[in-house]
């Protein structure tokens, strides 16, 4: 009898430990019924962004303020490629003294005929008779006050076409001819010969004397003079790709020796015999004849029937 009974209980117990486990939640209910835990739980809507990370926007990023009217010019912004194509042997440009019917350098218009297309300029038209007066400013020789006050009175436009380090020193004078009317050219900064230096270097020979026109005034330049009258293809492409016309001349004489000056006797008949339609005259400003005599030229221009013209 007692082996029945222990019989039984073994077969209870057996029965017991084969009972099935529970089946298992599902993985979705498992998760929402279990503690919260640091992953979220799925959602249906689509998944944000974290906030470290805004959503991308349409609207393009904000530039660095730059300073009103003032876009710099930079190497970077110039296309330098292609500059190998042109010749970049230096010219030392002079007029010459052969002239047409209308007292017109013959090279000033063969050398327009061919290189107008590249942004030089020698002579303006000849079918009116229009001149242009212009100024280099290399140093400052006390003299550009006065040029300035005659100017004024004859109420007569000019370019200067000044250098950086003449900028620095004389801002004034600066001042005077932009709010006067009178045209700023580039001289360039260092007043090297443009030929002679990299594409790079020629580049910034002008975009450094730009920008800091751009800055301290608010002005704008346009008009370049190749220092020393030196200059190339490649050059006059380089200041064309920058917005600049290269402005040589078609009159020029030695009035830039400050120990050779010829006197108001000679250099009067000099530069007034040499007026032609479409002129573009280069004077010194550090010239004590040029000084002397600008008002008399002048107005002897004028009796000749020239109109005086600001070149832009």
């Amino acid at each position: 009898m007692k082996k029945l009974i222990v019989s039984l209980l073994l077969a209870c117990m057996l029965f017991a430990g084969c009972k099935p486990n529970p089946v298992p939640e599902s993985p979705s209910s498992a998760l929402s019924s279990a503690p919260p835990s640091s992953q979220p739980a799925p959602s249906s809507e689509p998944e944000s962004l974290p906030e470290s990370e805004p959503e991308p926007s349409s609207e393009p990023e904000s530039e660095p303020e730059q300073p009103a009217n003032a876009e710099p010019l930079v190497v970077e912004g110039v296309d330098l490629s292609d500059l190998d194509q042109y010749e970049n042997e230096k010219k030392g440009w002079g007029q010459g003294y052969e002239v047409d019917e209308l007292n017109r350098p013959t090279s000033c218009n063969l050398y327009q005929e061919k290189y107008g297309e590249y942004g030089a300029l020698f002579i303006k038209e000849a079918d009116e008779k229009k001149m242009y007066l212009t100024f280099d400013e290399g140093y400052e020789n006390g003299y550009t006050e006065k040029i300035l006050d005659t100017l004024k009175e004859k109420e007569c436009p000019a370019v200067f076409f000044v250098t950086l380090s003449y900028v620095k020193a004389n801002p004034g004078l600066i001042r005077r001819m932009i709010d006067e009317g009178h045209v700023v050219g580039n001289h360039s900064n260092h007043h090297k010969s443009m030929p002679t230096l990299s594409a790079e270097e020629a580049v910034t020979e002008i975009t450094d004397l730009h920008n800091y026109m751009l800055e301290e005034y608010q002005y704008t330049m346009t008009l370049f003079r190749p220092p020393m009258g030196e200059w190339s293809t490649r050059t006059a492409v380089i200041a064309k790709r920058l917005g600049y016309q290269t402005v040589l001349w078609s009159f020029a004489y030695k009035d830039y020796d400050v120990d050779a000056q010829m006197g108001v006797e000679k250099a009067f008949p000099r530069v007034t015999g040499a007026a032609h339609p479409g002129a573009v005259y280069l004077l010194h400003a550090v010239s004590k004849d040029n000084t002397e005599m600008l008002g008399d030229v002048i107005d002897h221009l004028r009796e000749q029937g020239y109109s005086l013209e600001k070149l832009a």
